[in-house]
């Protein structure tokens, strides 16, 4: 299975236009076989209501609609294979890559949290492997090509790693009029270099941490000048897939482990997201019924990525050799904070109190207040809460570009780990 981008992957794309015209029609093709799986559960329904005096009517029924739906997923087909053809002779999306432009990366990224694990397993060339991007463009990490395109490095990079659904261009979501950011912002005040990471967030998070290790110790090897200290910031799920890649290299004691000095998560679901949680119960509701049933199968299709929001897995052990449409999933691993680190939080809430009902009811709209800050009914993660920042009112993408998060950012980055813990050791009754 590949993990991160080789850099023969990273210097010949394939069609991502014609790709994304293939799995346009392979979509509409099923919408057919949808439809006639809702119909005959349905007429079956109607058949045993009637008994035996209506089965010679479903004899004929059944041959009728199975050949209706057998043309129209033929025809769908042989549709598809044309307009295949068609766009390969005129040569439609020849030198461009969708996935290198704001719009397009913004489709794709979109796709590969749906079904980035079926693009994976397919060889799609919509499958985003993990990498490096300046200005959309992936990174290949060698000495290089990384001092051409970090032409004024420092020796503190500030790895930011996106959500699901999302890419790097996430983070300018809300720039002020002068476009900065908090990786900008960074530079100005402290003199960190941004750095920027796309992957595909279908995959499991535990198999993007995997892909994020190896990309940070290729990168860490390939900088132009000596990486004094790291620091990672993720959003949403990028926090989850910035805490595997923390645990998994520290396992495989990596070179990179050691300089991480601070790991940031804002609005993570550390113990899980609601949605996800209520999908997969709802999934399990639909496929029981034959008339819903292809309802279910279309929620059953949703990524590994998304899944994984569950319980908030960051390990291989929570997801292989397991049923993931069993009801009462097992409780996943608890996992480890990163020895020399400092770990800081941000959560949030639509709502100015905290404690408002609505805001405890949907937090930032995706993610709960107590699950940002890693504080469940049965389960907590160690962070200290002197560490911890709350932001109300503001929603979960707000989070991406917001002044008082951008404050705490620039403080706790600003502050070695060891004053840190002094700091809260000072503040603790």
């Amino acid at each position: 299975m590949p993990e991160a981008a080789s850099k023969q992957e990273l210097q010949a794309s394939g069609n991502e236009v014609r790709a994304l015209s293939r799995l346009a029609l392979d979509e509409l093709s099923g919408i057919p076989r949808g439809i006639g799986q809702i119909q005959r559960g349905i007429a079956r329904r109607a058949f045993w209501a009637v008994g035996p005096l209506g089965r010679p009517v479903k004899i004929v029924h059944d041959g009728v609609t199975s050949g209706v739906y057998a043309a129209l997923d033929a025809g769908g087909s042989l549709l598809g294979r044309a307009a295949e053809e068609a766009l390969e002779r005129r040569g439609v999306g020849d030198g461009l890559t969708l996935s290198s432009t704001r719009p397009g990366s913004a489709l794709v990224g979109a796709l590969n949290g749906l079904i980035g694990d079926e693009l994976e397993r397919t060889g799609s060339e919509l499958h985003q492997p993990a990498s490096i991007r300046v200005d959309g463009e992936p990174v290949a990490l060698d000495p290089g090509s990384v001092a051409a395109r970090f032409p004024d490095a420092t020796p503190w990079p500030v790895v930011f790693v996106h959500g699901l659904m999302v890419t790097e261009h996430s983070w300018s979501f809300g720039a002020g009029p002068d476009g900065a950011t908090y990786g900008s912002r960074l530079a100005g005040d402290l003199g960190a270099t941004p750095v920027y990471v796309r992957y595909n967030s279908g995959r499991h998070v535990s198999e993007n941490g995997r892909s994020l290790d190896e990309l940070l110790e290729a990168l860490v090897a390939a900088w132009p000048v000596e990486v004094e200290q790291i620091a990672l910031v993720g959003h949403s799920m990028g926090g989850l897939v910035a805490r595997s890649a923390a645990h998994q290299g520290s396992l495989a004691e990596r070179s990179w482990i050691g300089r991480v000095r601070h790991v940031v998560s804002l609005g993570t679901p550390h113990m899980g997201a609601p949605l996800e949680q209520a999908v997969h119960v709802a999934s399990a509701a639909l496929n029981a019924l034959p008339e819903t049933r292809p309802f279910g199968a279309f929620l059953r299709r949703r990524s590994s990525g998304i899944r994984d929001l569950r319980q908030g897995s960051l390990v291989d052990e929570d997801w292989q050799g397991r049923d993931p449409e069993m009801l009462r999933a097992a409780a996943c691993r608890e996992v480890p904070l990163l020895d020399g680190a400092t770990h800081c939080f941000v959560s949030a809430a639509v709502t100015r109190g905290e404690r408002h009902p609505v805001g405890r009811l949907v937090g930032d709209c995706l993610v709960l207040v107590p699950s940002a800050s890693g504080r469940g009914r049965t389960r907590r993660i160690p962070f200290r809460a002197e560490h911890g920042a709350h932001v109300a009112p503001a929603h979960h993408f707000a989070l991406l570009n917001h002044p008082r998060v951008y404050e705490n950012l620039r403080d706790w980055l600003a502050t070695a780990p060891r004053e840190l813990e002094a700091e809260a050791g000072a503040t603790a009754p």
